[in-house]
């Protein structure tokens, strides 16, 4: 594959008809960074996360004031009102995914919202999963990891998926008062603590030890959502009360931390932003997602250093990525997850929306719905993910559906060689274009081909 088709289909989201093959593609995805906008029109609909905050506090507000035989019903109403809010934000990222000029920056939108994933299955959050990607990922994927992580940790999606806005300190005030009242079902929850650690900085075995979860756990206790007290102000999303902090020094990777508060846990993530096992870590997720499901070692390892050499500075980590060759090398080693395949393809055919909740259902028709990958893990980025025959059958039956509705008006024959410009498109898939017995069954064929199902 040649370097402009790379450059669209590697590093972007799909080549449109509309869009010539970049002349210089460094250039072109490096000029992205300065035109790149945390919030483009896409993403107007959505609600942003003080609004769903505001939503969450009202229904525990009317719980805890209504008769017990009325509560199930305002649960299930605000429910039913966080799943309208994830449909209409599952719609606005496809937009934005179909409509954006900077596709380079989008699709590390996706990742970092992947990296950093929280699960719609969990419904208490469902309808805070949009102003996640909106307000945590979007602002930061251009900034310090740090910022990213801090962001990310403190957001109210995160805090609810993870169990950390009931994590409470045994030896704190309000730890004390529940052991008094012998109450059961809250004390420290270690969840949080326990996937920054294995999933979000350092990595699996990659030398931490329970203690250390434990010890972080005990850091994060106070850091909670906002609440009905005037102190926490109008459009809050996040608090830290001291009422429910674990009281003490903490000690986590043989590392001290005095007791300050809410500047404890804060000084630990700033220590885990910095460390060499994550840097090691996100170099070796960025490198598996752009370049091979095995990425190469050399270029893990210079991955690594840009991100300990700077301070982990992301703009400058995906200055080193494309200034790597092995960023650049021919073969498609990457297999399409169905949200890339599924971009790719509503691209290719110039579509710039879709109604959301036809967009929610193409995602799970595909078997990848938007934020729902079912664990904090997110969705697998290996070939093995997705490659399994009954989802290929789920993209050709796709592939068919969005052929019948574009009917004659797509000329597969002329848009093959603009969405797979160059030597992307093989002679073989050019052949079976030219040979389909229908326009439909052309453009079917190219959706499916070898060469637009990897990028």
């Amino acid at each position: 594959m040649n370097a402009p088709a790379i450059a669209l289909n590697r590093f972007g989201l799909g080549a449109r008809p509309d869009e010539p093959p970049p002349t210089d593609p460094p250039r072109w995805l490096l000029s992205q960074f300065d035109r790149y906008e945390a919030l483009p029109p896409a993403w107007k609909a959505a609600a942003r996360t003080p609004v769903l905050v505001d939503a969450w506090l009202a229904q525990q507000r009317a719980v805890r004031q209504a008769p017990e035989g009325q509560r199930s019903g305002i649960r299930e109403a605000y429910l039913r009102q966080g799943r309208d809010e994830y449909v209409i934000a599952a719609g606005a990222r496809t937009a934005s995914a179909l409509q954006t000029d900077t596709p380079f920056v989008e699709r590390l939108v996706h990742f970092w919202s992947n990296h950093f994933a929280v699960s719609v299955d969990k419904l208490l959050m469902v309808g805070l999963a949009g102003g996640f990607e909106a307000d945590a990922i979007r602002p930061n994927v251009l900034g310090r990891f740090e910022d990213l992580l801090l962001a990310v940790v403190r957001h109210p999606a995160m805090l609810l998926y993870l169990d950390q806005a009931q994590s409470i300190g045994p030896g704190s005030a309000a730890g004390q008062r529940a052991q008094e009242r012998q109450s059961r079902g809250r004390g420290l929850n270690e969840n949080l603590a326990r996937e920054i650690l294995e999933l979000h900085t350092l990595g699996v075995r990659s030398g931490y030890s329970q203690d250390d979860v434990t010890e972080l756990a005990r850091a994060l206790t106070g850091w909670t959502l906002p609440g009905d007290a005037p102190q926490d102000g109008a459009g809050s999303t996040f608090r830290f009360v001291a009422a429910l902090h674990e009281p003490g020094a903490r000690t986590v990777l043989g590392r001290g931390y005095a007791d300050e508060g809410e500047q404890q846990a804060r000084a630990i993530l700033h220590d885990l932003a910095t460390e060499p096992a994550t840097a090691r870590h996100i170099a070796t997720k960025l490198a598996r997602h752009f370049v091979a499901d095995d990425p190469p070692p050399a270029l893990v390892q210079r991955l690594a250093d840009s991100f300990l050499r700077t301070g982990g500075d992301l703009s400058s980590l995906y200055r080193e990525l494309l200034a790597a060759p092995q960023a650049w090398a021919p073969a498609q080693a990457k297999f399409k997850s169905p949200w890339d395949w599924g971009v790719s393809s509503l691209r290719a055919l110039g579509r710039k929306e879709l109604p959301p909740m036809q967009a929610s259902n193409l995602w799970n028709q595909l078997g990848q719905p938007v934020w729902r990958p079912g664990s904090p893990a997110g969705y697998g980025d290996l070939a093995a993910n997705w490659a399994a025959p009954d989802a290929l059958i789920r993209r050709v039956e796709t592939a068919q559906r969005l052929a019948q509705q574009a009917g004659n008006t797509v000329d597969a024959r002329a848009l093959a060689p603009r969405v797979l410009p160059g030597d992307a498109l093989t002679t073989a898939t050019a052949g079976a274009i030219a040979r389909a017995d229908s326009a439909e069954t052309a453009l079917a064929l190219l959706l499916v081909a070898p060469e637009f199902l990897r990028r």
